[in-house]
């Protein structure tokens, strides 16, 4: 299974983005989906997740609110829309997903690139 993340670009304060993560292979183990980010110089953060059935939803407490998570389970993809950028949201993002049938099992996309330019 290989995962690509798009969807980066550099964007003014205050405006949107969203982040595509599409997946090659077989997608019917797809358990937890999610995005994570790291800024320069901070740890990679859980930004939000969803679950196989899109009935459990999380987010950081610092995109709630400005940010929705949906996934496609056919097309084994996880989107994120992310609204109202600040400059701290600049960072790379990661595509994540944890296997339905084992959970110590993980795939991550190679990342996507989002600069908020004040």
């Amino acid at each position: 299974v290989q995962l690509q993340a798009s969807g980066g670009g550099l964007v003014q304060v205050g405006g949107s983005l969203t982040l595509s993560c599409l997946a090659s292979g077989s997608v019917h183990g797809f358990g937890t989906m999610g995005w994570y980010r790291q800024a320069p110089g901070k740890q990679r953060e859980l930004v939000a997740s969803i679950s196989r059935g899109g009935g459990r939803i999380n987010y950081a407490d610092s995109v709630k609110g400005r940010s929705s998570i949906s996934r496609d389970n056919a097309k084994g993809a996880v989107y994120l829309q992310m609204n109202s950028l600040l400059p701290e949201d600049t960072a790379v993002y990661y595509c994540h997903v944890v296997s339905v049938y084992d959970d110590r099992i993980d795939y991550w996309g190679q990342g996507t690139l989002v600069t908020v330019s004040s």
